[in-house]
């Protein structure tokens, strides 16, 4: 008996070390005066409340790796997720193409330069946004060269949890009989929210083989605009991380991801409690940070294979801009920043107007990325604001029991709703760079991905 005893544990030994995980995490706060994310107008950063990340776990198994970087901001810009890509190829040899890199959300993090930055920004402020969209992608490539160079023997044990209390969909239909959006607490014009939540926790945890806690992978669909202000902090992820650190280890990295979350967000209007600020923040990552403590108790340990990837760019189609609206756009734009400016959803629309009419044509290319580990654990990117029922989708077509869905991942396209939104209008639809049906494009693209992986890791 103590012999069989012996050679089981050698056996799952042996199953455990198939799999090579490092974990590692760089700091990316900008320095004070950084132009803050999130909003149509400008403003810059006074301090700091807690620090912003580059977190990469890297896997590998019979010498495959791949890797999964998560970055405190609010978005990552094409150009600089395919420049981190090209270092990290560099640094390590791990292919771009199995490299997800993805941003939390947070909107209290820094802007990030790209060719359509909302705003006009100048002087100090535009000197510090240019020298951090110079040095993020160094510090991205350079977490995982060192989450690479820590790649130690580990278990990979997933469940999913839920929870419900946290998340709201944020678009609601109202007695007029319009779509409206944040429509304010307690508003008696409400009727019933437009579409579901996803109260999933998909949980996916690493441990070196002698049972220390090495990483714990989160993912959840809601937004991160908890805080507000003018201190950076990686919002409610912050607490999440903390705290699962305080009851695993010192030393494990929570790796946060956001899910599809386009449409939903934090605020229960159903009640006139304050929801905002550190504390607001600080109680969502303590219930979230239970429900993944909960969910470990029922993990379950996984015999993976060797990571496989694919991608595809999907070329997604334009809104019609209607004559004349591009006149108007260009008029209203300059007035961003404008203490009696235009009104917010003017805003939103001009800047959309502007930026389809200057793709000429173009259309708006996605990368739809799927990681996989064996036939039952699978990780999508998608690159943009998503709207919730696309995700859901997606994880019930996917042929792997546990499907993780990224979004903001490779790049930001901005929203991306699903079609029947499009003519209820509001806030999402009309900020969308996208045409109706490119969600559902997406939703297909990832699901062909899955099932062709699927089909080849057996």
């Amino acid at each position: 008996m103590r012999m069989l005893f012996v050679l089981m544990i050698s056996a799952m030994a042996a199953i455990a070390a198939d799999v090579r995980a490092g974990a590692a995490a760089v700091r990316i706060t900008p320095p004070k005066g950084a132009p803050m994310a999130g909003y149509y107008y400008n403003r810059a950063a006074d301090g700091v409340h807690d620090d912003l990340f580059a977190k990469a776990l890297v896997l590998e198994s019979e010498g495959i790796r791949v890797a999964l970087v998560a970055c405190d901001v609010e978005s990552l810009p094409r150009a600089i997720v395919e420049q981190a890509r090209r270092m990290i190829e560099s640094g390590t040899g791990i292919g771009g193409a199995a490299v997800m890199i993805s941003a939390t959300h947070s909107h209290t993090g820094p802007v990030i330069l790209e060719e359509h930055s909302p705003g006009k920004l100048e002087g100090e402020m535009l000197d510090i946004a240019r020298r951090y969209a110079e040095d993020l992608p160094k510090k991205i490539a350079e977490s995982v060269k060192l989450a690479a160079a820590a790649l130690k023997p580990v278990g990979v044990s997933a469940a999913i949890g839920r929870e419900p209390s946290l998340t709201f969909n944020r678009r609601f239909y109202m007695k007029d009989g319009s779509v409206g959006w944040n429509p304010g607490k307690l508003n008696p014009a409400v009727v019933r929210p437009a579409g579901p939540t996803d109260p999933a926790v998909p949980v996916v945890y690493f441990e070196a083989l002698d049972g220390r806690p090495l990483a714990t992978y989160v993912n959840y669909a809601m937004h991160l605009d908890t805080v507000g202000g003018f201190e950076y902090s990686a919002d409610y992820p912050f607490t999440l991380s903390k705290l699962l650190a305080a009851a695993k280890s010192a030393d494990m990295l929570t790796l946060f991801t956001i899910g599809c979350a386009g449409n939903l967000n934090h605020i229960d209007v159903n009640t006139a409690a304050k929801q905002s600020g550190h504390q607001e923040a600080a109680r969502i990552g303590t219930v979230l940070a239970a429900e993944v403590l909960r969910t470990l108790k029922k993990m379950e340990r996984l015999d993976l294979g060797v990571p496989r990837m694919r991608s595809e760019r999907v070329r997604l189609p334009l809104p019609e801009i209607r004559p004349g609206e591009l006149d108007w756009a260009r008029k209203i734009t300059p007035m961003f920043g404008q203490k009696d400016g235009a009104p917010f959803m003017d805003l939103v629309r001009a800047f959309k107007i502007v930026e389809v009419a200057d793709r000429a044509g173009r259309p708006l290319a996605a990368e739809v990325q799927v990681i996989t580990l064996g036939d039952r654990l699978a990780w999508v990117g998608l690159p943009g604001e998503i709207f919730t029922e696309l995700g859901m989708m997606i994880k019930l077509a996917s042929p792997f029991q546990y499907t993780i869905v990224a979004s903001l991942a490779n790049g930001s396209i901005g929203y991306v709703p699903d079609r029947k939104a499009y003519p209820q209008g509001a806030y999402e639809p009309v900020s969308a760079r996208c045409a109706a049906g490119s969600g559902e494009m997406l939703v297909d693209a990832a699901t062909r991905l899955l099932v062709e992986i699927h089909g080849h890791s057996r």
